[in-house]
């Protein structure tokens, strides 16, 4: 699997403007949907608030990576954000969130849905990747940031 598959260009929005996580996954399930994921942005927000209830998302040094598996999706969808100001997001390391993936994957799914959480996980954990898409200038370098971090295997 590649990012690629998952993330594209428009698929990625920078400065992204929201008050606190409520907020935050409301916009990512409109856009999820605007964007084409198959899956009403309604779905779409009762499914990530729902494992957000679970335990949060926030995986530290900043990213989040909220995510849900919903019926209706014909195969992985990703979306990125940077926020133009940090939120709490009750990460693990208490630390406010300002790069977010969005990631669905199709509830019937195989093991499609844990390599797909493994392989934005590693990408954007490691390498300093979190800290150039923080000063990226567009949408098109952050895409080539992480196709450069996927073909290194980083």
């Amino acid at each position: 699997m590649d990012i690629a598959n998952l993330i594209t260009p428009e698929r990625i929005a920078l400065d992204l403007k929201v008050k606190d996580k409520a907020q935050l996954l409301r916009d990512l399930a409109v856009r999820a949907e605007a964007a084409g994921a198959g899956v009403a942005a309604s779905r779409i927000l009762v499914a990530l608030t729902a494992r957000e209830a679970l335990g949060s998302t926030g995986l530290g040094k900043g990213f989040a990576l909220p995510h849900a598996r919903l019926e209706g999706l014909s195969g992985c969808f990703g979306l990125l954000v940077r926020l133009a100001r940090p939120i709490d997001y009750a990460a693990i390391d208490g630390q406010k969130v300002d790069v977010v993936v969005l990631l669905l994957t199709p509830a019937d799914g195989d093991a499609s849905h844990l390599a797909a959480l493994s392989l934005v996980s590693r990408r954007l954990r490691e390498g300093g990747i979190l800290g150039r898409i923080r000063r990226a200038e567009g949408s098109i370098s952050v895409m080539g940031m992480l196709s450069e971090a996927s073909a290194a295997g980083t």
